[in-house]
């Protein structure tokens, strides 16, 4: 019996996605909840799963193509095993069989790590990403994952390998080939399609551009004090919490005090309102495969350092496996961007609409400062807060930011509220 694969629920507000990737071929089995193919929307990667065990039959659906929820995206025959049997497993084998003698008999230079198309290839987000930083051709390498699917470590394992000159992962014999092919001194030039994730991206960013008054205002922070308990405090914290004790707790925790301080920075304009929350849910900013998110910490204002850590932790990982969902980024009144782990000491950060503010933290650096009359050397690191001037006013900016730098520079504060 054929069984229908439809585009499952996206979100809220959600209604269409993009195909990111097949992750199965017609006549491969499948099992019940087994991914089969990977949709782009608005924020996160969301696997279409088969709904019962059997052999795909047919593919509704190309990458690229835009589906809307409920659209029958591929057919699935139901309790069938192994091969696909009948005409559609032979015109599969066909089709892959013609691609294999068309390849062998003309070459072609070497493709771009992300141009791959080969359909025997299952990239994850995590994957993808990992091919365009490291420059390998997933094709040359052997995957260790499920069903032999390719993993990060593989990737990064072949990137390593092609450094020392070692062949122990790759074979040597294709890439040789792929090389001499080439001709010395080609300049190359790639065309990828935009995701759905990035174009939301970009027209939030600008939209916020046109529609928010924009406005950065900036101080500086002396680190010595949260360093000091960070290096003593650091062992015990993770021993009795299971996790590391990092920077951005203190600057969740020091953006609390100031937005309860200063509600107007914890609000957004929408209409004729002003809509302020007596709640923080805190957006962090996290690099993943396709873009940058912002899941958040719900309800930071009652956490403490530990269980924000480790929800920072939690989004981290999950940002780079592709697994974030769309519950874990939707709200947030307020959101912090660290680019200083990316090495940046300076930067005007935007706001993340329909928010009014976001806190940019940058790298720490020894900087000549004065102290009670005397030039000193003190860690510190420049913090910008760029707001929306149609509802906060400067004062009101320049007064949160430095609640924020008086906590960091004296952690007490946060312990007596003040």
């Amino acid at each position: 019996m054929a069984t229908e694969v439809k585009v499952p629920t996206l979100g809220e507000s959600v209604t269409e996605a993009s195909v990111g990737e097949l992750l199965k071929q017609v006549g491969d089995a499948v099992a019940v909840d087994e991914p089969i193919i990977s949709l782009e929307t608005d924020k996160v990667a969301v696997e279409a799963p088969s709904p019962v065990a059997g052999v795909i039959k047919e593919f509704k659906v190309a990458v690229g193509d835009t589906v809307e929820v409920d659209a029958v995206i591929a057919v699935i025959e139901e309790g069938a095993t192994g091969a696909a049997t009948g005409e559609e497993a032979d015109r599969a084998k066909e089709e892959r069989a013609e691609g294999q003698e068309e390849r062998s008999e003309t070459p072609t230079p070497s493709p771009a790590p992300a141009a791959s198309s080969d359909a025997s290839q299952t990239l994850s987000p995590a994957v993808r990403r990992a091919v365009l930083e490291h420059g390998v051709d997933p094709s040359t390498i052997k995957g260790t994952g499920k069903d032999g699917r390719l993993t990060k470590e593989d990737v990064i394992a072949a990137a390593q390998a092609k450094k020392d000159g070692s062949d122990s992962i790759a074979d040597a014999a294709p890439q040789q080939a792929a090389t001499a092919s080439a001709p010395v001194g080609e300049r190359r030039e790639e065309r990828v399609k935009i995701t759905r994730m990035r174009q939301t991206i970009a027209k939030r960013l600008k939209s916020a551009q046109e529609e928010a008054a924009l406005l950065t205002t900036f101080n500086d922070v002396d680190m010595s004090a949260v360093m000091e308990a960070r290096g003593k405090y650091k062992d015990l914290f993770a021993k009795k919490h299971d996790i590391r004790l990092g920077f951005m707790g203190f600057f969740a925790k020091a953006a609390c005090l100031a937005l309860k301080d200063v509600p107007p920075v914890n609000a957004y304009i929408e209409g004729d309102e002003i809509v302020y929350h007596d709640y923080v849910d805190i957006s962090v900013a996290v690099s993943a495969p396709n873009g940058l998110v912002v899941p958040v910490i719900r309800d930071a204002q009652d956490k403490g350092f530990a269980q924000i850590e480790k929800d920072i932790a939690d989004f981290g990982k999950r940002a780079k496996d592709g697994t974030l969902t769309m519950e874990d980024m939707k709200g947030g009144t307020f959101t912090i961007s660290n680019g200083g782990v990316f090495g940046s000491l300076m930067s005007t950060p935007i706001i993340n609409p329909p928010q009014s503010a976001v806190l940019g933290l940058h790298r720490i650096e020894d900087r000549p400062v004065v102290v009670d009359g005397e030039i000193v050397i003190r860690p510190m690191m420049y913090i910008a807060l760029s707001y929306d001037h149609r509802l906060i006013d400067g004062r009101e900016a320049v007064t949160a930011l430095k609640i924020i730098k008086e906590a960091i520079e004296d952690p007490t504060r946060m312990l007596i509220d003040l």
